[in-house]
């Protein structure tokens, strides 16, 4: 069974991260999001919060789960016999540091690949840093997160 994990902080989910997860659920039989704890961020969301607006984003995506983890992701792939890492890239700048990463796994855990998917055009610009700037001035975020998302958000800053 070929399993791959698409790794991040999901914070929020967006479109474009969908859009990875549906392309990379068609090459892999099994594909884990796996929700990074991510000490140097001060995110928007829980984990639990994040890996519950995955889930409701990819229900009908039957090959897909979702997963958090902590601690280095060479490790996480080991101990979960992962074959492949998914990352997508928008831009160079992606690149340099995702190349850094995936030789850094590489050198951790020799048996593991990572393939690197080129975002769609309409999303080559979308991040999640840059949606909740968006947001938190008012600007309108449809189409760049799945309507889950714009409810969740709205909910959260209501509190």
């Amino acid at each position: 069974m070929r399993i791959a994990v698409y790794p991040g902080s999901f914070d929020p989910v967006t479109n474009g991260h969908l859009d990875i997860i549906k392309r990379s659920s068609k090459l892999f039989d099994k594909v884990i999001v796996a929700v990074l704890h991510n000490a140097n961020k001060t995110p928007l969301f829980t984990v639990e919060e994040k890996m519950d607006l995955l889930f409701q984003v990819t229900k009908d995506i039957q090959n897909v789960e979702i997963d958090s983890f902590s601690g280095l992701l060479a490790d996480y792939v080991t101990k979960n016999n992962i074959s492949s890492i998914v990352k997508g890239l928008r831009a160079v700048s992606d690149f340099e540091y995702e190349l850094q990463m995936a030789l850094m796994n590489r050198k951790l855990n020799p048996d593991v690949e990572t393939i690197f998917m080129m975002t769609s055009g309409e999303y080559s610009y979308l991040s999640s840093s840059l949606v909740k700037e968006v947001f938190r001035f008012n600007g309108c975020i449809k189409g760049l997160v799945p309507d889950e998302v714009i409810e969740a958000m709205k909910k959260k800053v209501r509190l």
